[in-house]
């Protein structure tokens, strides 16, 4: 049993000798119990409340190798090209020969997401295979926020898209950005 023990003050020397008197006890065993209930539950809490994160596959960071560049169908790849003012500017297949686009959308359930929808069902059809699903390459240029690459990672994550990377922006691209508003300040 835990208890708390108290000095009775019959310290002195000399004088009368005087019986010990017991001083007060208080019994400390609830609080302990209480003690170890909370260190439990702060102790569960902590370790039931794990960050979510998603998994992006990141390119490897040693020299690019010619014989390690994969080609993939134009129809199948669609570019996502990040710029400011919360606007994306996309287009489907090559830079310089796009089959659709660029066009210039915002983020959201009005922005990129039916559009994002609609090629994840239309690709697989073109392809005439299932496997050979979209390929979205995300493109985020200097006037892009971290947000703005968040929010395109969560509007991939809502339309399940399987495929998609993030790479890194071209100086053409740039232009398009420039001359269509969306690379400024």
């Amino acid at each position: 049993m835990a208890e708390l023990n108290q000095d009775s003050g019959g310290g002195k020397k000399g004088g009368k000798v005087r019986s010990k008197k017991a001083g007060g006890r208080v019994d400390l065993t609830a609080m302990v119990d209480l003690a170890f209930l909370l260190i439990t539950f702060f102790m569960l809490t902590t370790s039931l409340n794990k960050p979510n994160a998603m998994d992006v596959a990141m390119p490897d960071k040693n020299e690019e190798d010619p014989e390690d560049r994969l080609e993939i169908a134009d129809n199948r790849s669609m570019t996502l090209l990040l710029g400011s003012d919360n606007k994306i500017e996309w287009y489907m297949g090559t830079y310089s020969e796009p089959i659709e686009g660029p066009e210039i959308v915002g983020y959201g359930k009005d922005g990129i997401r039916p559009i994002l929808l609609k090629k994840l069902k239309e690709v697989p059809q073109i392809t005439g295979d299932s496997e050979k699903g979209l390929i979205v390459v995300i493109r985020p240029s200097e006037k892009s926020t971290h947000r703005n690459l968040v929010d395109i990672l969560d509007e991939m994550n809502i339309v399940e898209a399987k495929q998609y990377t993030i790479g890194t922006i071209s100086e053409p691209e740039i232009e398009v950005l420039e001359r269509d508003g969306i690379y400024n300040d």
